[in-house]
């Protein structure tokens, strides 16, 4: 048998093993990083896929974010709605009714338009029976009504005024009194355009969105060479001249007011002095709240800077509702209250942004967001016939221990979810706005959102659509004054139309100083003529 010796190996020293620990290391970095990068692809991947659902949903959905109270419930309506102990209908129980035409609708609409009566009579030749041949007598009328439609028409009106002298002082005296009889001031000295034609012009553009080009059109085939920009001059003369006095008051009333809302919106002005073409300028809107008159007021400023809402605002104290931008920090002596439909629309997108296999189902993070905030406002639908005290006692009762069990859910969330997924950015939102968006619980006239200032620059944002853009900065001033007169008359249910040619007739003639005159042309001022009021709320009344 053959004898094997085993020499002993030789132990590891410590240099060998730090530098295997360090290969080891360097390894375990490389795996990290590649995980780490890893997950950013993943993280970017469902980012991507959010912004995508989202963007079919904005393209091809319902705009609409009204939630259905049984939505997130959908997978769940079988488990939840059958009742086994509930005996099956007879055939025979089953009944089907039909909903009911409400009368009297049609002559509700027509009871404030003038009637032009046309009848139908037989001859007294024709009134003969082909039966007998005796004489027929009425025995009935039979009815029928059609809206008739007029066309625009113009015409040339000639203001002739009379002068007068004494023809005796004219013999034998050295001086003659000469009297000339009065006549209304033109709206614009030297034009053609008469209040009637102005009030036409801007109610087209402002109120119908019809750009003056396509005015322009109409005129001409209506036998009149209007070009665009005397229409143009037109309308700057008489936003400057005339309606900036209805502007600047309503102004100085808004400050006096302890509850306003602001919002703010881009607008493209061509000729700017040394900017761009293609750059954004802004539409600010202010507004008075649901107490007290009715103003709506558009200021246009090239800029976006917190001070143009600090310089518009300056002398007013009170609650300011904004949305969450920053730039309304800048206003002092205010008290600024958030809106929750902002914050609500976050987590209605996020929501939309998760897999249509997830989005119905009521077990998702979004959704339990979104309960939240459809729960305050079941709220305050039920508040809404309170006055401001009884609404302010409901909420601390009601709203304070939903919105507390919110604020708790949201701190939980914030480490959980990926700060830059839609429902990162929901939670994100609603956290950095918290104490703002808890405000409207300190005094009852307060909204619980700024929906209030978004419906008010909507019409702005359709009318953008069809005219595009202001030539010049003087031009874009005088659109934000035309909007404010036409948006504040249709807020306070007047006719735009008949509302500016009345002030077109009035103001040329008025002391432009005179307050009290001026007052009683604010659109909210019992003293308008009633044909300046709409006809469905003269019904009404």
């Amino acid at each position: 048998m053959k004898k094997t010796t085993n020499f002993p190996t030789q132990d590891p020293t410590i240099e060998d093993l730090l530098k295997r620990l360090e290969v080891l290391e360097n390894k375990n970095a490389e795996l990290e990083a590649k995980l780490k990068n890893q997950n950013d692809l993943e993280n970017k991947l469902k980012w991507f896929e959010e912004q995508f659902r989202l963007q079919q949903q904005k393209r091809f959905g319902i705009s609409s974010e009204k939630t259905n109270p049984d939505q997130l419930d959908l997978f769940n309506e079988t488990e939840n709605e059958a009742n086994p102990e509930i005996p099956e209908p007879d055939l025979d129980s089953i009944t089907y009714q039909r909903k009911r035409k409400k009368h009297g609708q049609r002559a509700l609409m027509l009871e404030n338009l003038p009637v032009e009566t046309v009848e139908y009579r037989l001859s007294p030749e024709e009134q003969v029976c082909s039966c007998c041949n005796g004489a027929m007598h009425q025995m009935s009328t039979e009815v029928r009504q059609e809206l008739k439609f007029i066309p625009a028409e113009l015409k040339v009106v000639k203001h002739v005024r009379h002068v007068y002298a004494c023809r005796k002082c004219e013999r034998k005296e050295l001086e003659t009194p000469i009297v000339t009889a009065p006549m209304p001031k033109p709206v614009h000295p030297g034009s053609l355009v008469s209040p009637s034609l102005m009030a036409h012009i801007m109610n087209q553009k402002y109120v119908d969105g019809l750009p003056l080009y396509r005015q322009e059109k109409q005129f001409k085939r209506m036998g009149v060479g209007l070009s665009r920009q005397t229409i143009a001059n037109w309308m700057i003369h008489g936003a400057d001249q005339w309606l900036s006095l209805m502007y600047d008051r309503m102004h100085q009333i808004l400050l006096e007011q302890d509850i306003l809302h602001a919002d703010e919106t881009t607008l493209q002005v061509l000729r700017e002095p040394d900017r761009p073409a293609t750059s954004k300028s802004y539409i600010w809107l202010y507004r008075t709240g649901k107490e007290g008159p009715s103003a709506i007021l558009y200021d246009y400023k090239e800029t976006r800077a917190g001070k143009n809402a600090k310089d518009f605002l300056s002398g007013f104290k009170g609650f300011l509702q904004v949305d969450g931008y920053a730039g309304y920090h800048k206003v002092p002596d205010v008290t600024l209250v958030g809106c929750w439909a902002h914050a609500r629309r976050k987590f209605d997108e996020a929501l939309k942004a998760l897999p249509p296999a997830k989005r119905q189902t009521s077990g998702t993070k979004a959704a339990e967001g979104l309960q939240f905030c459809n729960q305050l406002y079941r709220i305050e639908r039920d508040l809404k016939e309170l006055s401001a005290e009884e609404r302010h006692e409901k909420r601390l009762e009601l709203s304070k221990p939903v919105m507390d069990a919110f604020l708790t859910w949201l701190k939980n969330q914030k480490g959980q979810v990926l700060p830059k997924s839609a429902l990162g950015e929901a939670v994100t939102y609603s956290l950095n706005q918290w104490e703002k968006l808890e405000v409207f619980l300190q005094d009852g006239r307060l909204e619980i959102d700024n929906n209030r200032s978004e419906r008010s620059i909507k019409p702005f944002v359709i009318g953008r659509k069809n005219w595009l853009f202001s030539n010049t900065p003087r031009g874009a001033r005088s659109s934000a004054v035309i909007y404010s007169i036409v948006e504040t008359a249709k807020e306070n249910d007047l006719n735009p139309y008949y509302y500016l040619r009345y002030l077109f007739e009035e103001l040329p003639n008025l002391d432009s100083k005179d307050q009290n005159a001026l007052d009683k042309l604010l659109p909210w001022s019992e003293t308008l003529p009633v044909h300046c009021r709409l006809f469905n709320q003269l019904s009404k009344s």
